[in-house]
């Protein structure tokens, strides 16, 4: 038997009380003490929503960074990868999970591909979603990113959430700006949580259709600052989590913890900050997670202080997987799937002239740190030939999306809020469906990006004057099958580069890879072309 003394948190008493815990993979025994080591012993924190894939590293060495921040569990959409490979995707991230001790809750991709508008390497209809719902190591639909499909009663839509249903798992969402009429209907269809909340307005109306709302705080979409006060406003319907964050962020920032610091700074309390972090996601979803009960898994954290929440030691069912300083996870060896048949392009094929009749361009506007895009209207300089080009005086940048699961024509429209002033970036993670994807000022600069990312099957590069440097994702085109550690400094190396080429973006590959993410608005663009989502269609690029 194992035991531990540390002034102890009580959620339910609201305060803290030295103590001794007694426990092997579970807690056995909390004896009140007179005297105990002055640090504090938490329950470990629980990130509600995360794609593991987005980190670009596999469960193993995503679990390896977090443990260190005070992590022990994460309700996990392996929708990425499912989009890519299928169901082998989602068998993969779950059986690579089991060499890990960190505890991941995977969902069933609900929306392979996310829409109709949009091709992916794979399709998940309703009988191989309520296949996977079956499964005990399955516990929940993942978000329901096709809210038209919902609010119009679309027949494989409604089948995926009736399967949820009738196997008692939760649904989550995915609702950016819907009208409240809309909302009642989709929140009416059991659909239970949502992590696309802009505004405190928006969380307030969610959450009084019964809806919890995951607090988000990533590399690129950040709401935290949006949505704090509900955190002591509606305690019992917030859970924290991360969405996508990459392994740079997870080392110098942190991940839950760092909400949780947050949080402290602006004067909430540490009890309610506990219960939207571990003790909301492990109620709403089932998890067999420890809340720091006799009866409980071992799942504990030993902190500072709760006024700085600095992490000492992580223990996941018992087990000690971090103890100052020191990770206790081994990088394992991980097998290569992938599906990549996309072939080499030239300048001529990403040419785009506008007709006579035409004297605009739509562009897709970007704000730093949203997923939500503007739709904009540019009258640009054109030569006589009626060629349009990137601009960087108007700081309007060609972007292409090419489909790699299949031969094809790219798709090529125009974004502002890059800065870019000379080179381009691309990357094979593009959400949903991962084709490829670059911008950049010259057509040479965009074509050396794709067909690096095409030469390695799969990569995050950046092309300066026809100099390429790439960081491979060989894992399905969107995880390395390197270290957390390589994948950090490699990827530094390449933001760094991109901000050497003029963005001032804080994390412009992540703010690429959500330019073809088609059901986020207002305009996006996929492998198929310039889409509306307001409207749900897709739309010319000329005016």
């Amino acid at each position: 038997m194992n035991t531990i003394r540390g002034n102890v948190f009580d959620l339910q008493a609201r305060c803290f009380y030295k103590g001794e815990i007694y426990f092997d993979d579970f807690i056995r025994e909390i004896r009140p003490v007179e005297e105990c080591p002055d640090v504090y012993l938490f329950p470990g924190l629980v990130d509600s929503h995360v794609h593991i894939e987005s980190s670009m590293l596999s469960p193993v060495e995503f679990s390896r960074l977090i443990v260190s921040r005070g992590t022990i569990a994460v309700v996990s959409d392996p929708h990425e990868i499912a989009n890519v490979m299928g169901l082998s995707g989602v068998d993969y991230m779950i059986d690579n999970s089991r060499l890990t001790p960190l505890k991941c809750f995977f969902g069933a991709p609900s929306c392979v591909p996310a829409t109709n508008a949009e091709s992916s390497g794979a399709t998940l209809g309703s009988s191989e979603v309520s296949h996977l719902l079956a499964r005990p190591d399955i516990f929940f639909l993942s978000e329901m990113m096709n809210f038209p499909g919902v609010i119009s009663s679309d027949s494989d839509v409604m089948a995926k959430i009736n399967a949820a249903k009738s196997h008692r798992k939760p649904i989550d969402g995915h609702a950016p700006w819907l009208t409240e009429k809309d909302l009642v209907k989709y929140a009416g269809a059991g659909i239970s949580t949502d992590h696309e909340c802009f505004t405190i307005e928006d969380a307030l109306l969610k959450i009084e259709m019964g809806m919890k709302v995951q607090i988000r705080e990533g590399s690129a979409a950040r709401n935290f600052e949006a949505l704090w006060p509900l955190i002591a406003s509606h305690p019992f319907s917030v859970m924290l989590c991360t969405d996508d964050s990459h392994p740079d962020d997870l080392i110098s920032l942190g991940h839950i913890d760092k909400i949780i610091k947050m949080g402290l700074q602006k004067g909430l309390s540490i009890f309610d900050l506990m219960r939207v972090a571990v003790y909301n996601p492990v109620s709403h979803y089932q998890l067999p997670v420890g809340l720091l009960r006799v009866g409980d898994p071992a799942d504990m954290i030993v902190v500072n202080h709760p006024d700085a929440f600095n992490i000492l030691e992580t223990y996941i069912d018992g087990r000690p997987v971090f103890n100052r300083g020191k990770v206790a996870i081994e990088s394992v060896a991980t097998g290569i799937i992938n599906n990549f048949n996309a072939s080499a392009i030239d300048t001529s094929s990403i040419q785009v002239f506008m007709p006579e009749t035409c004297s605009s361009v739509r562009v897709i506007g970007l704000t730093d740190g949203e997923l939500v895009t503007s739709n904009e209207l540019w009258i640009p300089d054109i030569t006589s030939s009626r060629e349009v080009t990137s601009s960087t005086a108007a700081d309007i940048l060609k972007v292409v999306v090419l489909n790699r699961y299949m031969p094809s024509v790219p798709s090529v429209g125009f974004v502002s809020g890059f800065g870019l002033k000379r080179g381009a970036i691309g990357s094979s993670i593009a959400h949903d469906s991962h084709h490829i994807i670059a911008v950049g000022v010259t057509d040479d600069d965009i074509v050396a990006c794709i067909n690096s990312i095409i030469q390695h099957k799969g990569g995050v590069v950046v092309s300066d004057n026809s100099h390429v440097d790439i960081l491979p994702l060989p894992i399905a085109g969107i995880m390395s099958d390197q270290t957390g550690l390589f994948v950090s400094e490699k990827y530094q190396l390449l933001q760094h580069a991109a901000a050497n080429l003029g963005s001032d973006l804080r994390s412009p590959f992540m703010s690429l890879s959500f330019m073809s993410l088609l059901v986020i608005p207002s305009l996006k663009i996929g492998a198929k072309g310039l889409f509306d989502v307001n409207r749900f269609e897709f739309v010319d690029l000329f005016v």
